[in-house]
Protein backbone atom coordinates (compact mmCIF):
# COMPACT_ATOMS: atom_id res chain seq x y z
CA UNK A 1 0.00 0.00 0.00
CA UNK A 2 2.69 2.26 0.82
CA UNK A 3 4.29 1.69 -2.68
CA UNK A 4 0.54 2.34 -3.77
CA UNK A 5 1.01 5.61 -2.20
CA UNK A 6 4.17 6.24 -3.01
CA UNK A 7 3.98 5.75 -6.46
CA UNK A 8 0.53 7.60 -6.84
CA UNK A 9 2.35 11.24 -5.43
CA UNK A 10 5.22 11.09 -7.80
CA UNK A 11 2.41 10.65 -10.65
CA UNK A 12 0.54 13.15 -8.97
CA UNK A 13 3.71 15.68 -8.76
CA UNK A 14 4.94 14.92 -12.66
CA UNK A 15 1.29 15.91 -13.47
CA UNK A 16 1.32 18.78 -11.43
CA UNK A 17 4.82 20.37 -12.12
CA UNK A 18 3.75 20.30 -16.29
CA UNK A 19 0.68 22.01 -15.39
CA UNK A 20 2.71 24.55 -13.41
CA UNK A 21 5.16 24.99 -16.47
CA UNK A 22 2.36 25.35 -18.67
CA UNK A 23 0.75 28.04 -17.02
CA UNK A 24 4.28 29.80 -16.14
CA UNK A 25 4.97 29.57 -19.73
CA UNK A 26 2.25 30.63 -22.36
CA UNK A 27 3.73 32.73 -25.05
CA UNK A 28 7.73 33.50 -25.36
CA UNK A 29 9.82 34.97 -27.91
CA UNK A 30 13.21 33.58 -28.55
CA UNK A 31 15.64 35.41 -30.40
CA UNK A 32 16.90 33.55 -33.46
CA UNK A 33 20.84 35.30 -33.80
CA UNK A 34 22.37 35.67 -37.18
CA UNK A 35 25.34 33.26 -36.55
CA UNK A 36 24.89 29.68 -36.59
CA UNK A 37 25.64 28.76 -33.08
CA UNK A 38 23.44 31.00 -31.81
CA UNK A 39 20.77 29.96 -34.33
CA UNK A 40 20.99 26.29 -33.40
CA UNK A 41 21.05 27.22 -29.85
CA UNK A 42 17.33 29.18 -30.36
CA UNK A 43 15.69 26.12 -32.05
CA UNK A 44 16.68 23.79 -29.55
CA UNK A 45 15.18 26.20 -27.09
CA UNK A 46 12.09 26.57 -29.60
CA UNK A 47 11.94 22.72 -29.25
CA UNK A 48 12.29 21.89 -26.01
CA UNK A 49 9.76 24.80 -24.50
CA UNK A 50 7.30 23.82 -26.97
CA UNK A 51 7.31 20.21 -26.72
CA UNK A 52 8.57 19.73 -23.56
CA UNK A 53 7.05 22.61 -21.04
CA UNK A 54 4.01 23.10 -23.95
CA UNK A 55 5.18 26.51 -24.29
CA UNK A 56 3.99 28.65 -27.46
CA UNK A 57 7.33 29.46 -28.29
CA UNK A 58 7.99 31.80 -31.23
CA UNK A 59 11.94 32.51 -33.25
CA UNK A 60 11.80 36.35 -34.04
CA UNK A 61 14.95 37.51 -35.96
CA UNK A 62 17.82 38.97 -33.59
CA UNK A 63 21.36 40.28 -33.50
CA UNK A 64 23.45 41.43 -30.13
CA UNK A 65 22.89 45.13 -29.95
CA UNK A 66 19.15 45.41 -31.31
CA UNK A 67 18.01 42.46 -29.85
CA UNK A 68 19.93 43.52 -26.32
CA UNK A 69 18.08 47.27 -26.68
CA UNK A 70 14.75 45.78 -27.16
CA UNK A 71 15.07 43.39 -24.22
CA UNK A 72 15.82 46.41 -22.06
CA UNK A 73 13.37 48.95 -23.62
CA UNK A 74 10.18 46.91 -24.66
CA UNK A 75 10.73 43.78 -22.80
CA UNK A 76 11.24 41.25 -25.80
CA UNK A 77 11.98 39.37 -26.79
CA UNK A 78 11.85 37.31 -23.83
CA UNK A 79 15.13 35.28 -24.34
CA UNK A 80 17.98 35.88 -26.37
CA UNK A 81 19.58 32.40 -26.21
CA UNK A 82 23.42 33.40 -27.44
CA UNK A 83 24.29 36.55 -26.29
CA UNK A 84 28.37 37.31 -26.58
CA UNK A 85 28.21 40.13 -23.72
CA UNK A 86 31.61 41.27 -23.49
CA UNK A 87 30.39 43.06 -26.41
CA UNK A 88 27.65 44.65 -24.79
CA UNK A 89 29.04 43.88 -21.29
CA UNK A 90 28.67 47.79 -19.89
CA UNK A 91 24.34 47.78 -20.80
CA UNK A 92 24.37 44.13 -20.09
CA UNK A 93 25.24 44.80 -16.40
CA UNK A 94 23.41 47.78 -16.03
CA UNK A 95 20.26 46.32 -17.18
CA UNK A 96 20.49 43.40 -14.50
CA UNK A 97 21.22 46.08 -12.07
CA UNK A 98 17.90 47.54 -12.93
CA UNK A 99 16.36 44.32 -12.90
CA UNK A 100 15.17 44.91 -16.55
CA UNK A 101 17.39 41.81 -17.66
CA UNK A 102 18.62 38.00 -15.80
CA UNK A 103 21.40 35.93 -17.21
CA UNK A 104 20.56 32.32 -17.18
CA UNK A 105 23.65 30.38 -17.49
CA UNK A 106 26.06 30.20 -20.27
CA UNK A 107 25.37 28.70 -23.30
CA UNK A 108 29.52 27.92 -24.01
CA UNK A 109 30.55 26.58 -21.20
CA UNK A 110 34.06 27.21 -21.92
CA UNK A 111 33.21 30.69 -23.64
CA UNK A 112 34.13 32.04 -26.75
CA UNK A 113 37.83 31.41 -27.71
CA UNK A 114 40.32 33.15 -29.82
CA UNK A 115 44.07 32.19 -30.08
CA UNK A 116 47.10 31.47 -32.68
CA UNK A 117 46.66 28.07 -33.59
CA UNK A 118 48.92 25.59 -35.57
CA UNK A 119 47.74 22.22 -37.06
CA UNK A 120 47.33 19.18 -34.51
CA UNK A 121 48.87 16.90 -36.94
CA UNK A 122 52.36 18.83 -36.55
CA UNK A 123 51.95 19.35 -32.51
CA UNK A 124 51.83 15.24 -32.74
CA UNK A 125 54.72 15.11 -34.52
CA UNK A 126 56.61 17.80 -32.48
CA UNK A 127 54.30 18.89 -29.30
CA UNK A 128 57.21 21.77 -28.86
CA UNK A 129 55.19 23.34 -31.65
CA UNK A 130 52.55 23.34 -29.13
CA UNK A 131 54.25 26.42 -27.29
CA UNK A 132 55.25 30.27 -28.92
CA UNK A 133 59.08 29.45 -27.93
CA UNK A 134 58.53 26.18 -30.35
CA UNK A 135 56.90 28.33 -32.72
CA UNK A 136 59.83 30.79 -33.15
CA UNK A 137 62.53 28.17 -33.14
CA UNK A 138 61.11 26.64 -36.09
CA UNK A 139 60.00 29.95 -38.05
CA UNK A 140 61.53 28.04 -41.68
CA UNK A 141 59.12 25.55 -41.42
CA UNK A 142 56.09 27.80 -41.97
CA UNK A 143 57.32 28.76 -45.02
CA UNK A 144 55.82 32.51 -46.57
CA UNK A 145 54.21 31.32 -50.09
CA UNK A 146 56.01 34.43 -51.89
CA UNK A 147 58.93 34.51 -49.73
CA UNK A 148 60.96 31.00 -48.58
CA UNK A 149 63.54 33.00 -46.86
CA UNK A 150 60.16 34.09 -44.17
CA UNK A 151 57.63 32.72 -42.12
CA UNK A 152 53.76 32.98 -42.53
CA UNK A 153 51.89 33.79 -39.97
CA UNK A 154 47.96 34.46 -41.18
CA UNK A 155 46.34 37.27 -39.41
CA UNK A 156 42.66 38.39 -38.82
CA UNK A 157 41.14 39.89 -42.13
CA UNK A 158 41.59 43.64 -42.49
CA UNK A 159 38.23 45.76 -40.92
CA UNK A 160 37.37 42.73 -38.60
CA UNK A 161 37.74 43.67 -35.08
CA UNK A 162 40.51 40.42 -34.49
CA UNK A 163 42.40 42.28 -36.68
CA UNK A 164 44.06 44.79 -33.94
CA UNK A 165 44.31 42.19 -31.31
CA UNK A 166 45.99 40.13 -34.10
CA UNK A 167 48.41 42.62 -35.27
CA UNK A 168 48.97 43.58 -31.58
CA UNK A 169 50.51 40.40 -30.50
CA UNK A 170 52.60 39.60 -33.96
CA UNK A 171 54.41 42.73 -32.66
CA UNK A 172 54.38 42.15 -28.65
CA UNK A 173 55.66 38.56 -29.89
CA UNK A 174 58.46 40.21 -32.38
CA UNK A 175 57.36 38.06 -34.77
CA UNK A 176 58.64 40.18 -37.58
CA UNK A 177 61.88 40.09 -35.69
CA UNK A 178 62.04 35.91 -35.54
CA UNK A 179 61.49 35.84 -39.08
CA UNK A 180 57.56 36.06 -39.84
CA UNK A 181 55.89 38.27 -42.28
CA UNK A 182 52.10 38.65 -41.33
CA UNK A 183 49.28 38.05 -43.82
CA UNK A 184 46.23 39.21 -44.75
CA UNK A 185 43.99 36.66 -45.61
CA UNK A 186 41.41 39.24 -47.32
CA UNK A 187 38.62 37.77 -45.82
CA UNK A 188 37.24 35.02 -43.79
CA UNK A 189 36.72 32.98 -46.47
CA UNK A 190 40.60 33.42 -47.61
CA UNK A 191 41.59 33.01 -43.79
CA UNK A 192 39.38 29.17 -43.67
CA UNK A 193 40.28 28.46 -46.85
CA UNK A 194 43.97 28.60 -46.42
CA UNK A 195 43.51 26.50 -43.47
CA UNK A 196 41.85 23.78 -45.32
CA UNK A 197 43.93 23.95 -47.90
CA UNK A 198 47.08 23.40 -45.75
CA UNK A 199 45.42 20.01 -44.23
CA UNK A 200 44.15 19.20 -47.41
CA UNK A 201 48.34 18.82 -47.87
CA UNK A 202 49.40 18.31 -44.30
CA UNK A 203 51.65 21.13 -44.63
CA UNK A 204 52.26 23.59 -41.77
CA UNK A 205 49.96 26.42 -41.25
CA UNK A 206 50.37 28.87 -37.89
CA UNK A 207 47.84 32.42 -37.61
CA UNK A 208 44.83 33.38 -35.80
CA UNK A 209 41.57 31.73 -35.47
CA UNK A 210 38.23 31.81 -33.38
CA UNK A 211 35.74 29.32 -31.86
CA UNK A 212 33.43 27.78 -32.05
CA UNK A 213 33.31 27.40 -35.86
CA UNK A 214 32.93 24.84 -38.51
CA UNK A 215 36.58 25.17 -39.01
CA UNK A 216 37.77 24.11 -36.04
CA UNK A 217 35.15 21.40 -35.95
CA UNK A 218 36.66 19.93 -39.51
CA UNK A 219 40.19 20.65 -38.79
CA UNK A 220 41.64 20.13 -35.82
CA UNK A 221 43.96 22.50 -34.42
CA UNK A 222 46.45 22.97 -31.21
CA UNK A 223 45.75 26.86 -29.64
CA UNK A 224 49.81 28.06 -29.10
CA UNK A 225 50.68 28.93 -25.35
CA UNK A 226 52.49 32.02 -25.02
CA UNK A 227 53.15 31.25 -21.41
CA UNK A 228 52.57 34.49 -20.23
CA UNK A 229 48.08 33.67 -19.00
CA UNK A 230 46.20 36.14 -19.28
CA UNK A 231 46.62 39.66 -19.15
CA UNK A 232 42.36 40.83 -19.41
CA UNK A 233 42.88 44.80 -18.48
CA UNK A 234 46.15 45.17 -20.34
CA UNK A 235 44.14 43.11 -23.20
CA UNK A 236 41.30 45.61 -23.15
CA UNK A 237 43.13 48.89 -22.54
CA UNK A 238 45.87 48.31 -25.43
CA UNK A 239 45.87 44.71 -27.13
CA UNK A 240 42.14 45.12 -28.65
CA UNK A 241 42.84 49.27 -29.38
CA UNK A 242 44.32 51.05 -32.61
CA UNK A 243 46.50 52.71 -30.50
CA UNK A 244 48.69 50.57 -28.45
CA UNK A 245 52.23 51.73 -28.34
CA UNK A 246 53.61 49.35 -26.05
CA UNK A 247 51.40 45.77 -26.93
CA UNK A 248 52.78 43.26 -23.74
CA UNK A 249 52.25 39.34 -24.19
CA UNK A 250 49.12 37.82 -22.93
CA UNK A 251 46.88 35.32 -24.34
CA UNK A 252 43.55 36.14 -25.34
CA UNK A 253 40.43 36.51 -22.29
CA UNK A 254 37.69 34.15 -22.79
CA UNK A 255 34.65 35.75 -24.40
CA UNK A 256 31.68 35.48 -22.32
CA UNK A 257 28.70 33.56 -24.60
CA UNK A 258 25.44 33.45 -21.77
CA UNK A 259 21.50 32.94 -21.77
CA UNK A 260 19.64 36.35 -21.20
CA UNK A 261 16.33 36.40 -20.86
CA UNK A 262 14.11 39.51 -19.37
CA UNK A 263 13.48 40.03 -15.69
CA UNK A 264 9.39 39.51 -16.72
CA UNK A 265 10.14 36.46 -18.12
CA UNK A 266 12.62 35.02 -14.99
CA UNK A 267 10.15 35.93 -12.71
CA UNK A 268 7.13 34.37 -14.13
CA UNK A 269 8.48 31.10 -16.07
CA UNK A 270 10.68 29.84 -12.63
CA UNK A 271 10.43 26.30 -14.17
CA UNK A 272 11.98 27.25 -17.90
CA UNK A 273 14.57 29.47 -16.37
CA UNK A 274 15.67 26.62 -14.61
CA UNK A 275 16.20 24.82 -17.76
CA UNK A 276 17.91 27.45 -19.57
CA UNK A 277 20.45 28.02 -16.55
CA UNK A 278 20.94 24.45 -17.35
CA UNK A 279 21.11 24.01 -20.82
CA UNK A 280 24.69 24.51 -22.39
CA UNK A 281 27.12 23.15 -24.58
CA UNK A 282 31.05 23.01 -24.70
CA UNK A 283 33.28 24.64 -27.40
CA UNK A 284 34.14 21.21 -29.02
CA UNK A 285 30.74 20.09 -29.55
CA UNK A 286 29.91 23.27 -30.83
CA UNK A 287 32.28 22.81 -33.33
CA UNK A 288 31.58 19.70 -34.48
CA UNK A 289 27.51 20.61 -34.92
CA UNK A 290 29.04 23.54 -37.21
CA UNK A 291 31.02 21.45 -39.17
CA UNK A 292 27.93 19.19 -39.30
CA UNK A 293 25.81 22.25 -40.25
CA UNK A 294 28.19 23.38 -43.15
CA UNK A 295 28.73 19.82 -44.69
CA UNK A 296 24.78 19.14 -44.76
CA UNK A 297 24.39 23.28 -45.66
CA UNK A 298 21.71 23.14 -42.71
CA UNK A 299 19.70 25.56 -40.88
CA UNK A 300 19.48 26.06 -37.45
CA UNK A 301 16.12 24.17 -37.19
CA UNK A 302 17.49 21.23 -39.34
CA UNK A 303 20.20 21.27 -37.11
CA UNK A 304 18.78 21.25 -33.94
CA UNK A 305 16.31 18.28 -34.64
CA UNK A 306 19.89 16.51 -35.38
CA UNK A 307 21.33 17.54 -32.22
CA UNK A 308 18.10 16.69 -30.49
CA UNK A 309 17.75 13.38 -32.70
CA UNK A 310 21.78 12.16 -31.82
CA UNK A 311 22.82 14.01 -28.25
CA UNK A 312 20.00 12.51 -25.94
CA UNK A 313 23.63 12.36 -24.00
CA UNK A 314 23.58 16.03 -23.79
CA UNK A 315 20.21 17.39 -23.23
CA UNK A 316 18.65 14.77 -21.00
CA UNK A 317 20.92 16.34 -18.80
CA UNK A 318 19.22 19.49 -18.75
CA UNK A 319 15.38 18.81 -18.08
CA UNK A 320 13.42 16.40 -16.04
CA UNK A 321 12.24 13.05 -16.56
CA UNK A 322 8.59 13.93 -17.57
CA UNK A 323 9.71 17.04 -19.97
CA UNK A 324 12.17 14.95 -21.19
CA UNK A 325 9.51 12.30 -22.02
CA UNK A 326 8.02 14.80 -24.24
CA UNK A 327 10.32 15.49 -26.49
CA UNK A 328 11.85 12.48 -27.10
CA UNK A 329 7.80 12.09 -28.35
CA UNK A 330 7.80 14.94 -30.79
CA UNK A 331 10.85 13.75 -31.95
CA UNK A 332 9.48 10.53 -32.32
CA UNK A 333 6.74 12.36 -34.98
CA UNK A 334 9.46 14.28 -37.27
Amino acid sequence: MKRILMIGTLLLSSAAHQALAEEQCGKVTIADMNWSSASLIANVDRFILEHGYGCDAELIPGDTMPTSTSMIEKGEPDIAPEMWTNTVKELIEQAVSDKRLAIAGYSLSDGGEEGFWVPQYMVDKDPSLKTIAGIIAKVKTFKHPEDPDRGAFYGCPAGWGCQLSAENLFRALKLSDAGFDLIDPGSGAGLSGSIARAYERGKPWFGYYWAPTSVLGKYKMSKVDFGTGIDEEHFRDCISQAECAEPQVTMYPTSVVQTVTTMAFAEKSTIQFEYLAKRSITNAQMNDLLAWMEDNQADGNIAAEHFLLTHQDIWLTWIPADVAAKVKSALADL
